[in-house]
């Protein structure tokens, strides 16, 4: 009885040790989720946010590369380049500037939930696509993407012209493959410049506009113009000056959009022009695109803004993936936060895309979860860079998926 009465006793102090035991085994286990996933079959699982099914690409078996995991690998097999590749933007040579977690950003590979994702072999690659004509079509993020792309085929194939063909700003040709890879510059794909009512300002300056940009919606800027007639495969992209009121500023200097050399009246906000915009130039680029040709369009590059936009004192100082919940309060439509653009412009290329016979490029889902992967204070700005990327970085891993499309549509024909 009194042992009973004793062990009665020590009831209390045995279930307080053993939930704490468990607090601790589920602490750990969360920590080991993060830093140490080699272990883990999922790690930093994605919501599924629908499909939108508009000539996505995908493997024979239906497989969604955007859905999946960032997985830690303390080992990479293989290293594509490093920070000595000259071609690399110095504000995102992350390694070159000492950013705290350069090292670490490429040991987290993309693992799609229902099939693989393959590095990008590039010796291969180049055999592939001997006597190919490569053009990205964007603003600076598909330059980073382009960037990527060349720094991992010279480090196999050190023999390159260095040329600009059809207007590109920047282009390389692969000598002994005869692969040619271009990044032709434009900020909205449609041609743009300042506008002012002096210069025959008509309806709008009756509307009380005194300056401001023209938008052209339906004529492409010159600096790829001719570039569907001379790639073979073409990835475009367009986005982020779109909404970027620090350049159009919806009061001193709008967006005044212009259509078969007349102005949209009444006027029409950013995101109307942009549908516009899509919709005319993915129709041209169709049209003056020679037979055959293969063209993606990639959603959009996401940034990670904390704390305010770029001239707010915003930042992006994590030094791991983010969560899940932590992507959705940051990225969710109806939060209307500074990030916000990435999934609004995605809504209206989704829509222009409908029955055009372009391949979706889906980075944005992946992206969203590597707030870790931006220059930031790196990045030799006066604010922190949360908008490009590192490199190497992530954009590796969007041209692991450009290729692995770009293989599957080469196997379906």
């Amino acid at each position: 009885m009194a042992a009973t009465k004793k062990l009665s006793s020590l009831f209390p102090l045995f279930s307080l040790l053993c939930f704490i035991s468990i607090f601790f085994l589920l602490s750990l286990s969360r920590r080991a989720s993060i830093s140490s996933p080699p272990k883990q079959s999922r790690v930093f699982q994605i919501a599924s946010n629908g499909s939108y099914g508009v000539n996505n690409v995908g493997s024979g078996s239906g497989c969604d590369y955007s859905d999946g995991s960032w997985i830690y690998d303390p080992d990479p097999r293989f290293e594509r380049y490093d920070s000595s590749c000259k071609e690399i933007f110095k504000g995102w040579n992350c390694g070159l500037n000492n950013k705290s977690n350069a090292k670490e950003i490429v040991k987290w590979r993309w693992i799609p939930r229902n099939c693989p994702l393959p590095q990008l072999d590039p010796f291969k690659f180049l055999e592939t696509y001997r006597d190919t004509n490569i053009g990205f079509i964007g603003d600076s993020l598909n330059r980073n993407m382009f960037v990527s792309l060349f720094c991992t085929l010279k480090r196999v194939s050190s023999e390159v012209k260095k040329w600009r063909p059809a207007g590109a700003d920047r282009g390389f040709t692969f000598l002994q493959y005869n692969l040619t890879i271009a990044y032709h510059r434009t900020n909205l794909l449609v041609r743009y410049g300042r506008w002012s009512a002096s210069d025959n300002g008509g309806e709008l300056e009756t509307l009380g506009f005194k300056e401001g940009y023209r938008v052209d919606v339906d004529v492409p800027e010159g600096t790829w113009a001719k570039a569907p007639s001379f790639h073979d495969i073409l990835i475009f992209n367009t986005g982020h000056w779109w909404f970027a009121p620090s350049k159009f500023d919806p009061v001193k200097s709008p967006m005044l959009f212009f259509e078969n050399n007349l102005p949209v009246i009444p006027p029409i906000p950013p995101d109307v022009g942009l549908m516009k915009a899509l919709k005319n130039m993915i129709l041209l680029a169709e049209r003056a695109s020679r037979p055959g040709t293969i063209k993606f369009f990639r959603t959009q590059s996401p940034r990670h803004f904390e704390g305010g936009d770029w001239n707010q004192g915003g930042s992006c100082q994590r030094l791991q993936p983010m969560l899940p919940e932590q992507v959705e309060e940051l990225f969710a439509l109806k939060n209307n936060g500074t990030n916000v653009e990435a999934r609004m412009v995605n809504q209206h290329l989704y829509k222009a895309l409908v029955e055009s016979n372009f391949h979706v490029l889906d980075i944005t889902r992946m992206s969203e979860f590597r707030a870790d992967a931006h220059p930031a204070t790196a990045g030799g700005k006066k604010h922190n860079d949360c908008m490009h990327w590192c490199l190497p970085g992530i954009t590796d891993t969007w041209n692991d998926l450009f290729v692995t499309h770009l293989n599957d549509l080469k196997i379906r024909n």
